[in-house]
């Protein structure tokens, strides 16, 4: 916050405080100039930016405030993401955008945890936090709309890898409901066909034309992903700049693809900047999340509040790093603590294998040390076909 903008604010005069409350249809508005005033409130249609410019205007004359007073606003994260948030900074309006769940409660009431902070509250907490209290709530750094459209590629490529998996359990499901079992390959409508049930007759008409179905939308999703690979392998190739240079980097280890590589410089560490260890694992929302009162102490799992892109695959490259790092300090440490134990043991100390390895690669790439006993590759090996891919992760 600017030196001058936190003056105003902490004089409590010449400043308009604004709060947002995002709807679907409509806007609810609250306007304050400090916690002893009570709020203006308003609605206003959704995106309806002329009136929300005439309504600034209005509270600055009901307030008693000059046309060229300072004005300060904030609304969750959610829906609307950062475009509103653009558009203010261009009015020269001092806008905040809030993580949701940082928004300080009160513990003797019982909030929903999707109910949203109303305006008139969301503006106290704005009054408060402009006055030097910032742990009222977290406030979200917002990318560049160069850094946001870079994530667009590998976010689409994990969705379209998503709706490929539920494709295919859902035609596999559908066969199971016969008894039968059939992989949805390129041979799938032939033998289709001719797959008969336990009494040696075809499968309905009707389950056999929604199989189809469901597989010609499968094999355009495979199309679709194919695509993506090839234009995720090709940028990677060709581009030059600072954060593909990373990306590379990260597939020179081995067990380290080219989505994993690419999800977490661009959703991570191309654009955020990190001071301590424990920085990188809140933001992946895998750091714990212990509950002490008095006596009583007790561990209530990750906190799962950060990234859900970087957070899922974390702890996937934990498994993969385990299979092809198996002589790595961070493998053998597993090995030792986690190994012998069951089947919920080695689940509850992969989630701390993938938090302590995103923490090792955000210090591979800030200082050019890999992880003690980590295996390098050739990242050029990576991106010319799954065998080679294969042979060199």
């Amino acid at each position: 916050m600017p030196t001058t903008l936190a003056k105003n604010c902490n004089e409590s005069t010449g400043t308009l405080c604004v709060a947002f409350d995002l709807g679907l249809s409509q806007w609810s508005l609250a306007f304050t100039t400090g916690l002893m005033q009570r709020p203006r409130e308003v609605q206003i249609l959704a995106g309806d930016t002329p009136r929300l410019i005439r309504e600034i205007a209005m509270a600055k004359r009901r307030f008693g405030l000059p046309e060229d007073a300072i004005v300060v606003s904030c609304y969750e994260a959610g829906r609307e993401a950062f475009w509103l948030h653009r558009w203010l900074e261009a009015q020269q309006v001092h806008n905040r955008v809030v993580d949701s769940s940082s928004i300080e409660v009160n513990r003797r009431q019982r909030r929903g945890k999707t109910d949203r902070m109303d305006a008139k509250k969301l503006v106290k907490l704005l009054v408060r936090f402009c006055l030097g209290e910032q742990t009222v709530f977290s406030v979200v750094n917002v990318p560049s709309i160069a850094e946001e459209d870079d994530r667009h590629l590998h976010r689409e490529l994990g969705t379209l890898t998503g709706d490929e998996t539920a494709l295919i359990n859902r035609i596999k499901g559908l066969l199971a409901g016969f008894g039968l079992r059939l992989e949805p390959n390129s041979q799938f409508p032939k033998q289709l066909k001719k797959l008969q049930q336990w009494n040696g007759e075809l499968l309905p008409p009707g389950v056999r034309q929604r199989l189809l179905c469901d597989f010609a939308v499968l094999q355009a999703v495979r199309k679709q992903i194919r695509e993506l690979e090839r234009m995720q392998k090709a940028h990677i190739r060709q581009d030059e700049g600072p954060a593909t240079q990373q990306v590379r980097k990260l597939l020179g280890l081995r067990a380290v693809g080219p989505r994993i590589s690419t999800v977490y410089v661009k959703e991570f560490f191309a654009w955020r900047q990190f001071t301590n260890r424990r920085q990188v694992s809140s933001l992946a929302g895998l750091c714990s999340t212990p509950f002490r009162s008095g006596t009583m102490r007790h561990e209530r799992g990750i906190s799962k509040a950060g990234n859900r892109w970087v957070r899922g695959l974390s702890v996937e490259l934990a498994w993969s790093w385990l299979h092809w790092q198996p002589d790595s300090a961070l493998s053998r440490w597993y090995a030792r603590r986690f190994q012998h134990g069951g089947s919920r043991v080695r689940r509850i100390g992969i989630v701390a294998l993938a938090r302590k390895l995103l923490v090792a690669l955000w210090k591979y790439l800030k200082t050019g040390t890999p992880p003690e006993g980590a295996v390098l590759t050739d990242w050029k090996l990576k991106l010319r076909g799954r065998k080679s891919a294969l042979a060199s992760a």
